[in-house]
């Protein structure tokens, strides 16, 4: 969720990687063809393609927009499914007010514990590509070890 620049390194890692990314970004600017060539792009919020497509467990949600009207009802969409990985783009303190977001929401901390933020393994990622590979490290990692 989220068709900004760590998106654009992800999604080609993580399909190398044998997954089947879907780009999701309401803003029709970031979740274009020229920017994910030959990908499947969605223009909508992630809650509405989660319901055509489906969660399960295996699937795995990574919100990196930064903006919480786009990444919040994804992270709960995700929450709702049993998905084996979420992760989610932002500092420390950005994950904190998240957590109150989705605690005022109702999520129980047990449930919100699910979330992986800052996103990624802490390898010191700096670019948008170091970023993308902590992240496919991160959900490869819950993928095969739980």
């Amino acid at each position: 969720m989220g068709a900004v620049h760590i998106a654009q390194a992800l999604v080609p890692m993580a399909r190398l990687a044998g997954f089947d990314p879907i780009v999701a970004d309401p803003r029709g600017a970031f979740a274009a063809e020229h920017r994910f060539p030959g990908e499947d792009i969605r223009e909508a919020y992630a809650d509405e393609v989660f319901g055509d497509i489906g969660l399960d467990t295996r699937t795995a949600v990574v919100t990196l927009s930064h903006d919480p009207k786009i990444d919040d009802p994804g992270l709960e969409a995700a929450l709702g499914a049993e998905v084996f990985y979420i992760g989610a783009l932002g500092s420390t303190r950005t994950h904190a007010k998240r957590m109150d977001r989705l605690a005022a929401r109702g999520w129980s901390r047990q449930a919100l514990a699910r979330i992986h933020a800052p996103v990624g393994l802490d390898i010191g990622a700096r670019s948008p590509a170091e970023i993308a590979v902590a992240i496919l490290a991160e959900l490869t990692q819950s993928l095969r070890k739980g």
